[in-house]
């Protein structure tokens, strides 16, 4: 029988080390497509994910297990690797070295399955290019990109810095769903304003907007501004707080309306920061969670 899915996430995984502010250190198999595959598949999406490693590093299938995903991958030269060095109790500020640098993806190598969202969950610029965007939106299927790897480069000395994404005027109309940081959204407008920014991209053509903050989540469709407070009790899961926060609001607005669809992320992200690592209760304990803390 045809399989659907409601979304292929994309990307590297990564061989992450997590030192925080007191020197304490956390070695984990993380980056974005595993927070955001736990986030989409526990949030109940019929999930499929798309990553690629050297396998001597990590098993695929290990690394998401417990998700009920369909898991794909092809080999790459390098596994991708990162070491977060944490400054605050918050985790707001970090200084971030590339350990190891993934093959970049095209979109030839992905699975060819039916799917209704392409969720673009890379690290650093490379993993993808414009192009790669480009041919996903042609399928039809709606196209979700967290643009952090579109502007976090790794430098000569293996430092990692923000530059502007030179080609975003060719390729945001080919997005959907776009998330950016407050940080990133100032260095892809010149807006400090996080609602001015969102208006901003938009006109430059991604759909639907999100805007991530310490505070809230901000939302643009074109039409207006919404926002939804992140109301975790702890941070001991800060950690992929983007990441699991943009999977839940993309699979939702499947079956919901903006509002709708933000209260829920914003729900799953609150609650998934209490924890460390990515997103492993459920749906009704998301709806759960809304009905006591929203």
């Amino acid at each position: 029988m045809h399989k659907h899915y409601d979304t292929l996430v994309v990307g590297p995984i990564s061989l992450d080390q997590n030192i925080d502010y007191q020197d304490f250190e956390r070695r984990e198999v993380g980056g974005a497509i595993v927070q955001s595959g736990f986030a989409a598949a526990h949030s109940g999406n019929v999930t499929a994910i798309f990553t690629k490693l050297n396998p001597k590093d990590a098993d695929p299938d290990a690394v998401f297990a417990g998700t009920g995903a369909d898991i794909f991958w092809k080999p790459s030269v390098e596994t991708c690797s990162i070491r977060n060095k944490y400054f605050t109790a918050d985790k707001e500020r970090r200084d971030c070295r590339s350990m190891g640098k993934c093959d970049p993806f095209t979109f030839e190598e992905l699975p060819e399955i039916d799917t209704s969202i392409y969720h673009f969950a890379g690290l650093v610029y490379g993993d993808f290019d414009g192009e790669l965007f480009r041919k996903a939106h042609a399928t039809g299927a709606k196209v979700a990109v967290d643009v952090q790897c579109m502007l976090r480069h790794v430098e000569d000395d293996k430092s990692m810095q923000f530059h502007d994404w030179a080609d975003k005027l060719t390729y945001l109309p080919e997005i959907d769903f776009l998330k950016t940081d407050a940080a990133e959204a100032a260095i892809l407008t010149g807006l400090e304003d996080r609602a001015e920014a969102a208006r901003q991209l938009h006109a430059w053509g991604a759909k639907e907007v999100m805007v991530t903050h310490n505070t809230e989540v901000l939302i643009y469709d074109g039409t207006q501004i919404y926002t939804c407070p992140i109301v975790a009790r702890n941070l001991s899961g800060r950690t992929g707080r983007g990441d699991t926060c943009f999977a839940g609001y993309i699979t939702e607005r499947l079956r919901a309306d903006v509002p709708t669809a933000l209260q829920y992320a914003a729900a799953l992200v609150s609650l998934k920061m209490e924890t460390p690592g990515p997103f492993k209760g459920t749906r009704e304990d998301v709806m759960a969670y809304i009905k006591e803390m929203y």
